[in-house]
């Protein structure tokens, strides 16, 4: 049983980097299309702390505390850097139309599920709802940012990790089955494809100029100001007004937020490595938070998957009728889907089973769903806790 702080931490980064190595190395296997590192590292550290291989000492406790509290916003500014409003301004109306139609509509999804089920959810799913949101609007990292903001409890992610792979997994396999009835939904909808190619040839030349080599000065400049941004995020939060909603915790997330917002349209942004930092940022929180998680808490999992698949339901027949009155294509609204729900990791796998040159739009959509997911999945909570 490990009872040192430092020794706990060492074996869950440890774990993370065996899992994100083997997803590597067999990157080509089924399993890991669908299940991919990090939502094993939760399962794994989930599963390891159910059978006690820690103990929550107090040197334990404050390795916990130290570490998720203070990578948090960190990781956010990092995670923000690659999202430049300018370059995303350029993909279009219909595109940005088709983008945030997949968040607000996944937004309703989460709203009218919650209101059908609430009277058998377990007290306080509406947090772990919010964190899900997060994630289905932006990504795992949105999700970890609203479980910081809002204190939810680390067994709370329990059931929204649970959806987020096995709900995730078959709207994943949906949208590529669709992909041969793609003129078939565009007649319908009457929508005009011509200008998608030419956005995504420009994006694609756009992306050459970018340096992708990693140098020693671009990792220490992008780690010490991320954690710069940090520490100034979480002492100007202490001196906000603060509510039952706007914590000091919440406060430094929107901060970081901001700031990482700001930082996309500097210089700084194109320094190579700002992804890969926040990954491993990402995966170290992720490892935390299922260490204090539990299988045994899981006791209502066919309702939460039941839930999901509702909330997915709901948010293909508002994109149904927002394509049909826009007139979108399908290629819009699934990679907007997708850009949404699955991240950065399969927008661009839809996009390409479309054509190559249409990958940068997914890389591009995928990157908005980090802006806005944190404060959308916060929205959402927030009209949750009031049903």
């Amino acid at each position: 049983m490990i009872t040192s702080g430092f020794t706990y931490l060492s074996f869950l980064i440890f774990l993370a980097g065996l899992l994100v190595w083997t997803e590597k190395k067999y990157k080509d296997r089924k399993f890991f299309k669908y299940v991919p590192a990090v939502v094993l590292l939760y399962l794994v550290a989930m599963l390891l702390s159910t059978f006690g291989v820690w103990q929550k000492t107090d040197d334990v406790n404050m390795y916990y505390s130290m570490f998720k509290n203070n990578l948090l916003p960190a990781m956010i500014f990092l995670m923000l850097l690659r999202c430049d409003l300018r370059k995303i301004i350029k993909l279009g109306p219909k595109m940005l139309i088709g983008f945030f139609a997949a968040s607000v509509s996944i937004g309703i999804g989460f709203i009218v599920t919650y209101a059908i089920f609430k009277g058998l959810y377990e007290a306080g799913t509406w947090q772990a709802f919010a964190a899900l949101c997060g994630s289905w609007m932006g990504g795992t990292g949105n999700m970890v940012a609203i479980q910081g903001a809002l204190n939810i409890p680390d067994a709370k992610l329990g059931y929204a990790l649970l959806m987020d792979s096995i709900n995730y997994a078959i709207w994943v396999m949906i949208l590529l089955g669709l992909v041969p009835f793609g003129n078939k939904f565009n007649k319908w909808t009457k929508a005009d494809t011509s200008i998608i190619d030419e956005v995504g040839e420009q994006l694609a030349s756009a992306q050459e100029d970018i340096r992708t080599n990693m140098e020693f000065s671009d990792l220490i400049i992008l780690t010490g100001t991320s954690l710069l941004v940090a520490a100034v995020s979480m002492f100007i939060a202490t001196k906000l007004p603060q509510s039952d909603f706007l914590s000091a915790s919440t406060w430094t997330v929107i901060i970081a937020t901001v700031a990482g917002v700001i930082g996309a349209m500097t210089p700084l942004a194109k320094l190579p490595g700002a992804s890969q930092i926040s990954n491993a940022m990402l995966y170290t929180i992720v490892g935390l938070i299922a260490s204090r998680a539990n299988f045994a808490e899981l006791t209502q999992a066919p309702l939460y998957i039941i839930s999901g698949f509702a909330i997915l339901g709901i948010h293909a027949l508002v994109m149904a009728l927002i394509a049909k009155l826009f007139k979108l294509d399908l290629f819009t609204c699934g990679v907007a889907s997708l850009a949404n729900i699955g991240g950065v990791a399969s927008a661009p796998i839809l996009a390409a089973s479309y054509s190559e040159a249409l990958i940068p739009i997914g890389v591009l959509m995928a990157m908005m769903g980090y802006i806005v997911g944190t404060g959308g999945g916060l929205i959402v909570g927030k009209i949750m806790s009031i049903l």
